[in-house]
């Protein structure tokens, strides 16, 4: 019996300066989208840009990819085009995290921007705005839908409606914003609170590349203005559906801006040089470490040879039938 406890023990023991278990960290939802580094370099379409927080890129915020389809005129072919929006997580933590959500559930996909003004806004979200057989036939509540769970209105003094902002759309209840948003086509700083009497809309993110199938999404014909022509303007429109389907074909997660390249280089070593001291006492604590190792088995060793002496088999020197041992199962876990 002594003999199998200090085998156990043996075991362990071997396992233990042999084997390095590795920590794996378990992600919830989709969010495996974090781990990837975008480049800001790469965003050369982007809005105007005006003298606020929001025309700079900050590490780690989610960056969303809108792929879109729109006919930009009526002797135009249909245009395909993406749109790259970074959303400020820092500053809007309910927004963002809700349209995160929305997003890796897939509501967005497929429906299309069912009220366009040009040198305003342009706005989708709505998850009931999809064609059904032929555009512009669709759901009756197009225009009104959504999830049922609505959001508090969220303000920062530093987000404002700057060209290429991203806002949330609500009724006439502040705190109703549900799934539908807007994108800014140009500054549109009367939708700011401190403009208006009604508290004012949400802004979250801000469009960093793509802005051009932004605008020409924008100048596409409506039913407030057939023409499509850039010098006809309502800006108090409350419906311009689109006259040909400009379409979200779908909406994704692509990553979280890296401008530091911390994601996609790894972290600096502000260390370019560590010098000699330094390099001896890595090499030490490796040996170090091989020592330890070859002291553990050594002692494993002896401890075997100890063991085979004080413990002996029993019932071999009696002449008895010789005793059945039990198997030792090792964890597939720990097989080379």
């Amino acid at each position: 019996m002594q003999g199998r406890v200090a085998c156990f023990l043996i075991l362990n023991l071997l396992c233990m300066t042999t084997t390095i278990v590795p920590t794996v960290h378990a992600e919830t939802g989709n969010s495996g989208w974090r781990t990837v580094g975008i480049d800001p370099e790469m965003w050369t379409d982007g809005p105007e840009v005006e003298d606020t927080p929001m025309q700079y890129t900050y590490q780690g915020n989610a960056i969303v990819e809108l792929e879109v389809s729109y006919v930009p005129s009526h002797l135009s072919p249909r245009a395909y085009g993406v749109i790259v929006i970074e959303l400020f997580e820092q500053w809007a933590p309910i927004t963002t995290e809700n349209m995160i959500l929305h997003v890796e559930e897939g509501i967005y996909d497929g429906i299309f921007f069912h009220r366009v003004i040009d040198d305003f806004v342009v706005q989708g979200g709505d998850p009931t705005c999809s064609t059904i057989l032929v555009y512009p036939a669709t759901s009756p509540q197009c225009g009104s839908g959504g999830t049922g769970e609505t959001i508090p209105l969220e303000h920062n003094p530093n987000l404002s409606h700057v060209d290429g902002a991203i806002g949330m759309a609500r009724s006439q209840d502040p705190d109703s914003a549900d799934a539908q948003w807007y994108i800014a086509e140009t500054e549109a700083h009367g939708l700011d609170p401190e403009n208006r009497e009604d508290e004012g809309y949400a802004t979250f993110g801000i469009v960093r590349d793509g802005m051009s199938h932004i605008r020409g999404i924008a100048l596409t014909p409506t039913s407030d203005d057939p023409t499509g022509e850039e010098i006809v303007q309502n800006p108090a429109s409350s419906a311009g559906r689109p006259t040909y389907e400009a379409e979200i074909i779908t909406v994704r997660m692509i990553g979280v801006s890296d401008p530091d390249g911390t994601l996609r280089f790894g972290e600096v070593d502000t260390e370019d040089d560590k010098g000699w001291l330094s390099s001896m006492s890595d090499a030490l604590g490796i040996i170090g470490l091989s020592l330890g190792s070859l002291l553990a088995l050594a002692g494993a060793s002896f401890l075997v040879f100890y063991v085979a002496r004080i413990d002996p088999p029993l019932g071999i020197d009696q002449g008895q039938k010789p005793p059945t041992f039990d198997a030792v199962l090792l964890d597939e876990s720990y097989e080379s």
